[in-house]
């Protein structure tokens, strides 16, 4: 279980693998100087609320994975990932698709 932390302060487990995902889609809108919204379902303990919080080329990001080797990426899952990112509602965690999948946008509710 790795970690995503933004500003020091915020930080939220996440799986290596959906957080591989996640650091690639982050840093390409960054590279492109986007903002944007990124939201995750706080755990039970927490209030099992959402967070949301506001993604900018000037952010203190870090990405801490619990594991050294990298994740294998699919690419069905980073186009689902860039489009909800591109949307009014931000980035969320979106179902991985089969790898290689087509099909609609993906709808619903952050699963982490």
């Amino acid at each position: 279980m790795g970690k995503f932390i933004y500003n020091d302060r915020i930080r939220v487990d996440l799986d290596d693998r959906i957080l591989a995902h996640i650091q690639l889609v982050m840093t390409t809108k960054l590279r492109r100087g986007e903002g944007f919204t990124f939201m995750w379902r706080n755990d039970a303990s927490l209030g099992d609320g959402r967070q949301v919080v506001w993604i900018h080329p000037g952010a203190d990001l870090s990405w801490q994975f619990h594991g050294s080797r990298q994740p294998s990426l699919n690419p069905a899952w980073l186009d689902a990932l860039s489009h909800v990112a591109n949307s009014p509602s931000g980035l969320y965690v979106v179902p991985e698709p089969a790898a290689g999948a087509a099909g609609s946008a993906p709808t619903g509710e952050p699963l982490a």
